[in-house]
């Protein structure tokens, strides 16, 4: 993992992630006077909001202390934040949708949600520090797989599945390299960006690929096809373990020969700055997010004929992601 270089909530970052104590509990908060300044403080994972607006905690809290602690303070603070439950809140947020969590994901991308991710992912200057090294976490990882592929002799003429392509970040070079892209969005908004935008770099030059890359409003479930590669970015943190396990062996029967997928790593230390977010959780938060373990997301690759050959982690300040390519070995 790379070192990671700023606080979150006034705990350090410098070189290996660090610990997270309690101090306190029972008493009102004291956050540091760092986290005193900072007015937004955000924890960000796999290019959707881990936690958002943990920020003014020393202003916005009174329950918990935190402190730089070791291992067994992570532990006490762990149980604290998860008796602090937030599914309340939560349930509250899925009124509007009957429970249906993959509508709400649609829904949050269709409107605040858009406006925000198209900032993101876009070349606006007109984002915070935060959103920024966002921006820059997901380019990174867009990046290691665009090197990945002009390694193994690119993507000319091949098939390619891009599920969840916000706004084509990977499918649009992807295209630009001569692949048949099928590219598609759980948000019909997204998917047309992702269009508008690789238009628009056709009509300033760029070369379009023999085959027109194809931009689709569908949820995972409804792709189909076969292809030669599948790619799913920064997707699986809408998905349980138990979803994203189905999700996982959809994506691989799509796959004759490459499956490569990006997700939030579940880690203790991950995990805590997640719950921490929980419950603080910004004006625009509508979804839930999950970390999934490797070893687990690892299982389900092999189980449906796949063996990992490459894997990478990027890890900025607020963007946490763990990449994985598979190949398959046999038909499962």
């Amino acid at each position: 993992m790379m070192a990671m270089t700023k606080n979150v909530a006034g705990v350090s970052q410098m070189g290996a992630p660090p610990t997270l104590g309690v101090r306190h509990a029972s008493t009102s908060v004291r956050a540091t006077p760092q986290s005193r300044r900072q007015q937004m403080i955000k924890t960000q994972a796999v290019g959707v909001d881990v936690t958002e607006a943990v920020g003014m905690i020393g202003e916005a809290s009174s329950n918990i202390a935190l402190a730089v602690g070791g291992s067994a303070a992570v532990a006490a603070l762990s149980a604290v934040l998860i008796a602090a439950d937030p599914e309340k809140r939560r349930a509250e947020q899925m009124k509007e949708t009957d429970g249906d969590e993959l509508e709400a994901v649609k829904k949050y991308f269709n409107t605040s949600g858009f406006d925000r991710w198209r900032k993101i992912y876009g070349e606006t200057d007109d984002v915070n520090k935060v959103q920024l090294d966002i921006r820059e976490g997901h380019a990174q990882t867009v990046e290691k797989v665009l090197k990945w592929i002009d390694e193994e002799g690119g993507v000319e003429d091949v098939s390619v599945c891009d599920a969840g392509c916000g706004t084509g970040s990977l499918a649009i070079p992807l295209a630009l390299r001569g692949a048949a892209v099928s590219a598609s969005d759980i948000s019909a908004a997204m998917a047309s960006e992702a269009e508008r935008r690789f238009n628009e770099e056709v009509a300033k030059g760029a070369q379009a690929p023999r085959v027109a890359p194809v931009f689709e409003a569908k949820d995972l479930e409804s792709c189909s096809g076969k292809y030669n590669t599948v790619t799913c970015l920064d997707v699986m943190i809408h998905y349980p373990q138990n979803k994203a396990d189905d999700m996982i062996t959809h994506l691989a029967n799509l796959a004759d020969d490459r499956l490569i997928i990006s997700f939030a790593p579940k880690t203790l230390y991950y995990s805590v700055l997640k719950r921490i977010g929980e419950l603080f959780p910004g004006p625009s938060k509508a979804t839930r997010a999950y970390l999934h373990a490797e070893e687990d997301v690892e299982a389900t690759l092999k189980r449906n004929g796949f063996e990992v050959v490459k894997r990478e982690m990027t890890a900025t300040s607020f963007y946490f992601s763990r990449l994985l390519e598979a190949k398959r070995v046999s038909n499962a």
